[in-house]
C-alpha cells in the first residue's frame, strides 16, 4: 500500500533514498534547497572506496551494497556514467582494512599498496541519471529551502551538513574538500596516496571530461571558494606521481564541503510530536558515494516499517 513521503535534500543520498522509497511504490516529494548540479555530491571525485566515514563496523555492508549496484550500473556507462576502472591505493594494505575488504573483487596487495578495479562515477552524468530514475518512478521534485523539517506523516532527513541546524545537530561539520580539474594528458587509471586523518591527500582521477586532482580535508572548514595556493599544492602532488600533469591545462576548480558527524552516519527513526515517522539519514563524511545504496536501504525500510506494538500493561 503507497504512502506520501517527503525525502529532505537532494544530494547523493536524498535522491537513492527518494527511488528506494517511490520504486517500492512510495509517492515521493523530494524537497531540494538547489538544483542537484549544485549539491555537494556534484564536486565529489567519484570513487568508490570507504573514506573518512564512520562507524567502521557497519559501513562495510553498506559499503559493499552500493558496490553491487555499481558494478551492474557500469554494464551502462555512456546512460549512468559509471565504469569500473583500475588504481593503485598506495601504501594501504589489506591487514589495516575492515572484513568487507574480503568481498572485494579483484583486491590485491603489491609492494605498493593495494589495487583494484572499482566503480568510478561521473557525477554529473550520474546525478542526471538518477533524478530521471526518480521521476520514471513517480518520484516529483519542490525546489524549497527548509527552515525546519516538515510536519508530515512521513519524513526522511537526507540535508547532509544542513542537519547541522535543521535537527539540530552539532556534531556535524564541514570537511572542506578542493579540487582541481585540468585536461588528462593520458592517465587512464586513479591512484590515490591518502591521509586518513591529515588535512592533504594526493589523487586522480580520469574522468571523461578531464582528470580531476586532489585534494584537501580541512576539518571545520566552511570556505566554499577555491584557493590558488592549495590549487597549486594539489598540481604538484600529482605530477610527482605524473609529471605529466604538471603542464596539463586547467579546466576548472571545485570545493565541496563533506558533511562529517562526530559519532558518525546517523540512521535513525523517531516518531514526531504530531505522530508522524522521521528518520535520519546524513553524517557520511566523504564517502556518500560510496555507502548511498546500502544506506538508502536501510533508511527507506525504517521510513515504512509497521510500529513496534507497545507493551501490556
Amino acid at each position: 500500500m503507497s504512502s506520501d513521503v517527503i525525502v529532505v535534500g537532494g544530494g547523493i543520498i536524498g535522491l537513492t533514498t527518494a527511488i528506494v522509497l517511490a520504486e517500492s511504490g512510495h509517492r515521493v516529494r523530494v524537497w531540494r534547497r538547489e538544483q542537484t548540479r549544485d549539491t555537494t555530491s556534484a564536486t565529489a571525485g567519484g570513487l568508490w572506496w570507504p573514506y573518512r566515514i564512520d562507524p567502521e563496523v557497519r559501513v562495510g555492508a553498506w559499503a559493499l551494497a552500493s558496490l553491487r549496484v555499481y558494478e551492474e550500473l557500469a554494464g551502462r556507462p555512456d546512460e549512468t556514467g559509471v565504469r569500473l576502472v583500475e588504481g593503485l591505493h598506495e601504501g594501504a594494505r589489506l591487514a589495516d582494512l575492515g572484513p568487507w575488504a574480503a568481498k572485494v573483487p579483484g583486491l590485491r596487495e603489491d609492494p605498493r599498496g593495494l589495487r583494484a578495479r572499482l566503480p568510478l562515477i561521473d557525477m554529473p552524468v550520474f546525478l542526471g541519471w538518477l533524478e530521471r530514475r526518480l521521476t520514471a518512478a513517480g518520484g516529483t521534485f519542490e525546489t524549497r529551502e527548509a527552515e525546519r523539517l516538515p510536519d508530515a506523516p512521513t519524513v526522511v532527513n537526507c540535508t547532509g551538513l544542513g542537519a547541522r541546524d535543521l535537527v539540530p545537530d552539532l556534531e556535524v561539520r564541514p570537511v572542506r574538500g578542493q579540487l582541481v580539474v585540468v585536461e588528462n594528458p593520458g592517465v587512464h587509471n586513479w591512484y590515490t596516496s591518502v591521509e586518513d586523518d591529515g588535512p592533504r591527500s594526493t589523487y586522480f582521477f580520469p574522468q571523461p571530461y578531464g582528470l580531476i586532482l586532489g585534494g584537501t580535508a580541512e576539518e571545520d572548514n566552511w570556505n566554499r571558494a577555491p584557493d590558488p595556493a592549495t590549487a597549486e599544492r594539489i598540481v604538484a602532488r600529482c605530477a610527482l606521481v605524473r609529471p605529466e600533469i604538471a603542464g596539463a591545462r586547467v579546466l576548472a576548480h571545485r570545493v565541496g564541503l563533506r558533511p562529517a558527524r562526530t559519532s558518525g552516519v546517523r540512521i535513525e527513526r523517531e516518531t514526531t510530536a504530531h505522530g508522524g515517522v522521521l528518520v535520519h539519514n546524513y553524517g557520511h563524511g566523504g564517502a556518500g558515494v560510496t555507502v548511498a545504496w546500502g544506506c538508502a536501504e536501510e533508511a527507506a525500510a525504517l521510513a515504512t516499517a509497521s510500529p513496534a506494538p507497545r507493551p501490556p500493561r
